[in-house]
């Protein structure tokens, strides 16, 4: 598999819980996690799924006039971070805002190499941290279970810490 092609589990065209507004949600498929109650769970093998490539994905994104942002999700996206920076930059260029829901803790990423750096560097949320089915809640906002963090990315680079959205959908 090249960088200019994504093995998924699944799109949603117009989700409205997967981030703030009306969203285009790639699942991306293969996740390391493997959590407990985990909501997708047919997203887990790294061999499943189909492949799309960058293009095809961006250009339908981009005929969407509905849309105020994408959402990667899956599966984990940061294992397959060098197509999905590809496809974040092209998302950029039409200035959509792009989530991320990851198991890894925001702190972990880095870690991951470049090609997990310069997705980061693209997101403007990111969802940290495994789901926990002894945490879980519905009364969260865009979060299966208490643990995970809701992160504007964009504060956390510029003052270097880690602001978090509280329950009523505001930052910390």
């Amino acid at each position: 598999m090249d960088n200019n092609t994504i093995r998924l589990a699944g799109i949603v065209n117009d989700s409205v819980t997967d981030g703030p507004g009306i969203r285009y949600a790639l699942f991306v498929q293969g996740c390391p996690h493997t959590c407990t109650g985990c909501h997708n769970p047919n997203s887990l093998s790294f061999s499943g799924g189909y492949l799309r490539d960058v293009s095809s994905i961006f250009n339908e994104i981009k005929s969407n006039p509905l849309l105020t942002g994408v959402t990667f999700t899956g599966g984990e996206p940061f294992g397959q971070p060098a197509p999905l920076a590809l496809l974040a930059n092209k998302i950029k260029t039409i200035q959509l805002e792009i989530a991320i829901y990851t198991g890894y803790k925001y702190e972990e990423l880095e870690a991951l190499g470049n090609d997990a750096k310069a997705l980061i560097a693209l997101a403007d949320i990111i969802v940290d941290g495994p789901f926990e089915i002894k945490r879980r809640s519905l009364d969260l906002r865009f979060k299966g279970s208490a643990n995970q963090r809701v992160i504007n990315v964009c504060q956390t680079i510029l003052n270097n810490n880690v602001p978090v959205m509280d329950t009523s959908g505001r930052w910390e």
